[in-house]
C-alpha cells in the first residue's frame, strides 16, 4: 500500500484543478494543498505524462487535461447519477403522490434529467431534457444556495441575466440573495407560480464530497390540493431523499 498517499495526493491535485476556472500555478497547488514543491512537481509531471493534466509553459500554469475530460465524459455516458436516483424518485413519487425530478445545474439554468410521474398526474413543464432558468426552479434555488457567493455573481452579472417567465421571481442580484439564504435557513426551497402558475415545487440539494451541489430533487404539485400540513409532509419526504442520494455519492450533506 505504499503507493496509496501518492493517490491521494495525485487525486488531491485532479479535485483542485477542476474548483477552479483558469489553470493554476504549481506553487498555488503546493499552497493550497500543503504540499512540497518538489511533490507537486513530481505529481504533476507524472499527470501531465498520462494526459489527465496539461502543462502550460508560457503561463507557468496547470489545468485538466484531455484524459480528465475523457473521464467526465465517461462518468456521464455511464450515467450513474440517474441510475442511483431513480428507485429514491419511485419511491418520492410513491410517498408523495405527487410528480417528482431530478435536475442538474447547467450554466444559469437547470436541466431536468429525470421525471418520474405519479399515476393520473398531468406532465409538467419540467420534462427530460427541458432546461428552465435556474433562480424560478425550486431545484435550481436549491443548488444555487450551495454555491460560494461570488459564483452566484458570475452567474447573474446584471438585471439581463434574469429571465421570467409569468412575471414573477428574482430580478435582481439583491432579490436572489434574500432567496437563497432563505433557503440556507430553511434546509429547502419553494417555488410557486414562477414555473407554471397553479403548482408549486419543493427541492433539496444532494451534495458530493466538497458541499458541492450535483442535483436537485423536487416535487410538483398543483397548489389547491395541497394544504400546509400536507406540505410540510413533501418538504421532510423531499429533504430525506436527497438527503439519501448525497449518502449514495459519497457526498458531504
Amino acid at each position: 500500500m505504499a503507493n496509496v498517499p501518492a493517490a491521494r495526493q495525485a487525486l488531491a491535485v485532479l479535485r483542485l484543478l477542476a474548483r477552479h476556472t483558469e489553470p493554476v500555478p504549481a506553487s498555488a497547488i503546493a499552497r493550497d494543498l500543503d504540499l512540497p514543491r518538489s511533490s507537486v512537481y513530481h505529481l504533476l509531471t507524472v499527470l501531465c505524462d498520462q494526459g489527465f493534466v496539461v502543462h502550460l509553459a508560457d503561463e507557468r500554469r496547470y489545468g485538466l487535461g484531455v484524459a480528465a475530460f475523457e473521464l467526465g465524459s465517461a462518468y456521464t455516458r455511464q450515467a450513474p447519477l440517474q441510475r442511483l436516483a431513480r428507485q429514491l424518485l419511485v419511491h418520492l413519487v410513491d410517498t408523495t403522490r405527487h410528480n417528482a425530478h431530478l435536475a442538474v445545474l447547467h450554466g444559469r439554468d437547470v436541466l431536468y434529467v429525470i421525471e418520474e410521474r405519479a399515476p393520473g398526474r398531468p406532465p409538467l413543464v419540467s420534462d427530460v431534457g427541458v432546461r428552465l432558468p435556474s433562480q424560478l426552479t425550486a431545484s435550481g434555488l436549491a443548488m444555487l444556495a450551495c454555491l460560494p457567493p461570488q459564483q452566484v455573481r458570475a452567474l447573474f452579472p446584471s438585471r439581463d441575466a434574469f429571465v421570467q417567465r409569468h412575471g414573477v421571481g428574482p430580478t435582481t442580484l439583491p432579490a436572489l440573495r434574500a432567496l437563497l439564504s432563505r433557503v440556507r435557513r430553511d434546509g429547502f426551497a419553494l417555488e410557486d407560480g414562477t414555473v407554471t402558475p397553479d403548482f408549486a415545487s419543493v427541492a433539496a440539494a444532494v451534495r458530493d464530497h466538497s458541499g458541492h451541489p450535483v442535483a436537485g430533487i423536487a416535487v410538483t404539485y398543483p397548489t389547491s390540493e395541497v394544504t400546509a400540513d400536507q406540505r410540510q409532509t413533501i418538504v421532510e419526504q423531499v429533504i430525506r431523499t436527497a438527503t439519501d442520494l448525497t449518502r449514495r455519492v459519497r457526498g458531504r450533506a
